[in-house]
């Protein structure tokens, strides 16, 4: 039985849809044969109301929130959307866009929303450092070495996949806490963009 391969473009496309995790999207995506609609059915079947079909709604509404640390020398500007003003100004939407930005502000190597963004060239060039880390290991765990290393690699320089430090959250990732937000408002909550300034980098 061949293998479905699914693109980052596909797993990106259902997660705008559904609001759902990158892993539960990718699985979904795999489980339907690559076919996006059946993909969300399994996955509202799975995750029941947390999951909706967000359908084309673009997130055109948002925030735009900054955090400066004590002694002004690293800043954060982030940019959060939604599809609707209501949300936009709701205190939860509001506080979650000033908790990631105060992550980014303590997080230094952080320089991606989403594995998706991250360049192929970039993610290409770091697993030949650990292929050849890992080239006297015995062939049949090499793959997987590899592929242990790029995730914890992404979990430091993308958003999403980062824990957050304030231990108010229990160790959950910005992910996990986007899940929840998307689930709560019922809306395509959407980390846009940010930009971390520091004195002298």
């Amino acid at each position: 039985m061949s293998t479905i391969e699914i693109s980052a473009r596909d797993v990106k496309a259902l997660r705008d849809r559904t609001g759902a995790g990158m892993m539960d999207c990718k699985r979904a995506l795999t489980d339907a044969g690559g076919d996006l609609e059946q993909a969300i059915e399994l996955l509202r079947v799975k995750q029941g109301k947390k999951i909706q079909d967000l359908g084309e709604r673009t997130a055109t509404e948002g925030t735009v929130q900054a955090y400066i640390h004590a002694g002004a020398r690293v800043g954060v500007l982030i940019e959060v959307d939604c599809n609707t003003d209501f949300v936009a100004t709701n205190d939860d939407f509001v506080s979650f866009a000033r908790d990631v930005a105060m992550q980014i502000a303590a997080a230094p190597t952080v320089r991606y929303v989403s594995r998706e963004d991250v360049p192929d060239a970039e993610r290409d060039a770091e697993a030949r450092i650990y292929e050849q880390e890992a080239a006297d290991k015995p062939e049949n765990v090499r793959e997987r070495i590899v592929t242990g290393k790029l995730d914890s690699w992404y979990q430091t320089i993308v958003l999403l996949e980062q824990e957050m430090h304030n231990p108010k959250f229990d160790g959950k990732t910005v992910q996990q806490l986007r899940d929840e937000l998307t689930a709560t408002t019922g809306e395509n909550v959407v980390i846009r963009r940010f930009v971390r300034f520091a004195v002298g980098q």
